[in-house]
């Protein structure tokens, strides 16, 4: 692992204990409405009338804003990194399944899979999010069946290289039911780019739930996440620019460096020496 991609894994190891931490210590409610003319639009570094230090000021309503946005980053990393496992789940089993079974299986699958490919996903994920009411669970289901498509592509072609390989009809001709044979001889041995894909997925789904909350078709508010409070802080951006800047930063660091930990991992796969399957199995 290089230095770039060491610190992008050390950068959100402390990102991930802050948002657990942060609104777990904090002294206020980050959700919760004071004294608004006392605290409103304090600029960073700063203390409002009643003595409180805010280290990113406070938003319209007097929240402390670094509170509130390490409580933003708690819901945006949860529903961007399940989002993102939950699309390579189905993706591993989408695409192991066809490529085993092949024929009608494997036709079916792809061609699903290619149409679904062909529309923007920012549009399957506006249609969806439309059609349900928004909240945590429709952002999450709607990432998961709008991202599983690539995964699914790279696991059936590394599951059709899999299956030729001599170990796999050894363990058929030992009388192993092609179900075990599958689950636990071919799919772990090409778990590679689904796993590599599903990294560089993460930062691509928290983008995508601060887009759809950003549109309002996401979190809703009283809950924070960075893509509303980027929309609640636009009207402010020439008064307070600090309100929307704050989580904008925020979010570009956090998908930053989930793809720069991501691209490190796809190197090291590709650049590692090829090992002997039948070992491996």
């Amino acid at each position: 692992m290089n230095r770039l991609a060491r610190f992008s894994a050390i950068l959100l190891a402390v990102l991930v204990g802050a948002v657990i931490l942060v609104p777990m210590l904090a002294a206020t409610d980050p959700l919760a409405i004071g004294d608004v003319l006392a605290t409103r639009l304090v600029p960073p570094g700063a203390s409002d009338r009643l003595g409180r230090f805010h280290l990113l000021g406070t938003d319209r309503f007097g929240r402390d804003l670094f509170v509130r946005m390490m409580l933003a980053g708690r819901i945006s990393l949860a529903v961007g990194m399940a989002g993102s496992v939950l699309a390579g789940v189905v993706g591993t089993v989408v695409g192991a399944v066809a490529a085993w079974r092949g024929g009608a299986v494997d036709r079916i699958a792809m061609a699903i899979s290619d149409a679904l490919l062909s529309i923007p996903r920012l549009i399957l994920l506006l249609l969806c999010a439309a059609l349900w009411r928004p909240g945590a669970a429709t952002v999450l289901a709607v990432l998961g069946a709008t991202g599983w498509m690539g995964v699914a592509r790279l696991v059936r072609g590394d599951v059709l290289g899999v299956r030729a390989q001599p170990y796999v009809s050894a363990a058929q001709a030992l009388g192993a039911s092609s179900r075990r044979v599958l689950w636990r001889h071919v799919v772990p041995n090409a778990l590679g780019p689904a796993i590599v894909a599903t990294t560089l997925g993460v930062g691509n789904a928290i983008l995508l739930e601060s887009g759809l909350s950003f549109l309002g078709l996401g979190i809703q508010p009283p809950a924070p996440s960075w893509g509303n409070m980027i929309a609640g802080g636009r009207d402010l951006i020439v008064t307070a620019p600090w309100v929307a800047i704050a989580p904008g930063l925020a979010l570009i660091v956090t998908v930053l460096a989930c793809t720069l930990l991501g691209d490190s991992l796809r190197d090291r796969l590709a650049g590692e020496r090829p090992r002997d399957l039948a070992e491996r199995a």
